[in-house]
């Protein structure tokens, strides 16, 4: 049986952008593996900590620096972006209403994992199938990959000083996936800056978790504080939290290049049980078997029952004195976990404080 020939590799590039347009990619775009110019930024941001209990970060720290470690072999890798976001208008106004809870937009829909691994697996299967084979693996935040750093060789945008990718035309609000290839495919040109003299996300952050551009002590972060930390959140940093239950928007909803952040068509990414809506003592009256039930296949998942009812008593301890608010407080103060009982205390004594404040001013 006669065996097709290799193809024209510059034409092959050009025909897998389209295939990934075609599966619902907003781009595609192909880098070579050399991170060495990201080596000594991503060592530093190791050595002074700021990973705090992500353990996993200085983990396989070669494979991160050098990705044909991890997967031998390969000559490419093919970044795609997915845009996320359904709520289109960039607002900080949810932020200032403060009985109703703040997911960040990612995580209100379904988790992206899955979706973007099929598609890329669905893009894999086009390659092979004008090709004479060839080797790939695909990852979606699920390996020790420097996925910003290769979607900025791959030409999907520049790392902005918020640390988060941002393309020209569609802003940062999308996801991010791989597929490591031995095909020699060329490679697009690298994103350039365009930050220029803007420090919007860097002044608005609620925690002051950047310590300058392109530098992020995660340790400070609310989306570290709400999904990644598993014990107590420092005192100091909740009452900057807000409304903030699961994530955090802010350095994007500032950044003047998200006013071009595109609506996504995607189904999947639509918020469920009105993540975008609901309101704190709503979420906060969620049994556990509530809590898996509606976020069965969410992002949500990751912060656990206890880290949700940590989140949201900060929330409720932040919103504006309420007697529905400590009723459910006080409902929740013999709760079996002592993580959860902890903040719910902290967050009781913010309201009666308030409370009798409002009093003393004659408020109601």
């Amino acid at each position: 049986m006669a065996t097709r020939p290799d193809p024209d590799l510059a034409a092959l590039a050009g025909q897998i952008r389209r295939w990934g347009a075609e599966l619902g990619f907003q781009q595609v775009g192909i880098a070579d593996l050399d991170l060495s110019a990201y080596h000594a930024h991503f060592e530093s941001w190791l050595a002074k900590s700021h990973h705090g209990e992500m353990a996993y970060m200085a983990r396989n720290v070669e494979k991160r620096r050098e990705p044909e470690r991890l997967v031998p072999g390969a000559a490419r890798v093919i970044s795609a972006r997915m845009d996320y976001d359904h709520a289109g208008v960039m607002s900080l106004a949810p932020l200032e209403h403060g009985e109703t809870a703040y997911v960040a937009r990612y995580a209100r829909g379904r988790d992206y994992h899955k979706l973007m691994r099929l598609r890329l697996q669905a893009l894999a299967e086009r390659i092979e199938g004008a090709t004479r084979g060839h080797s790939y693996r695909a990852f979606v935040d699920s390996a020790p990959v420097l996925e910003r750093a290769l979607a900025e060789k791959a030409g999907l945008g520049w790392i902005g000083k918020n640390t988060m990718l941002i393309h020209r035309q569609a802003g940062s609000l999308f996801f991010l996936g791989e597929l490591f290839t031995d095909l020699p495919l060329p490679v697009d040109q690298p994103a350039s800056a365009h930050c220029g003299s803007c420090r919007a996300c860097l002044d608005i952050c609620p925690t002051r978790a950047f310590t300058g551009p392109n530098s992020l002590d995660a340790r400070k972060c609310i989306s570290y504080l709400t999904i990644e930390l598993r014990g107590p959140i420092p005192e100091e940093l909740r009452e900057p939290m807000g409304n903030r239950i699961f994530g955090c928007d802010d350095c994007q909803l500032v950044c003047p290049w998200n006013k071009f952040a595109r609506r996504s068509a995607e189904a999947d990414f639509a918020p469920r049980h009105r993540l975008d809506t609901a309101g704190l003592r709503e979420l906060f009256a969620w049994t556990e078997a509530e809590f898996l039930a509606r976020t069965a296949g969410s992002a949500i998942r990751r912060a656990g029952y206890e880290g949700w009812l940590r989140n949201i008593a900060v929330a409720l301890g932040n919103s504006p004195a309420s007697a529905a608010t400590i009723s459910t407080l006080r409902a929740r103060q013999s709760h079996r976990s002592e993580l959860v009982t902890e903040h719910v205390r902290w967050a009781l004594r913010q309201q009666l404080r308030k409370a009798g404040k409002l009093a003393v001013e004659g408020g109601p």
